[in-house]
């Protein structure tokens, strides 16, 4: 089954694919520099005490963000059946 959801959402060590961007200006240049690109693998590491910023893996590199800007980011996580 798949589930498609904001990124911001994502418990930790969860895994996901990123499906869509609707950031939009020097945000969305931003995170398309850093590889955060439809297609690409995400994993959600750490959320800091407050909830914000949440650190994630992606392309092999640690980068926080913050859930005012991983909102905007719709991911699939992929449940497999047991």
């Amino acid at each position: 089954m798949n589930n498609i959801s904001a990124l911001s959402s994502l418990s930790e060590g969860t895994t996901a694919t990123v499906t869509e961007m609707n950031s939009t200006g020097d945000m969305r240049r931003r995170l398309m520099d850093m590889g955060l690109i439809e297609g690409t693998k995400v994993i959600c590491l750490h959320r800091s005490p407050a909830g914000d910023p949440i650190a994630y893996l992606i392309r092999g590199a640690v980068i926080a963000l913050r859930k005012e800007d991983t909102g905007k980011i719709l991911v699939r996580t992929d449940q497999l059946a047991e």
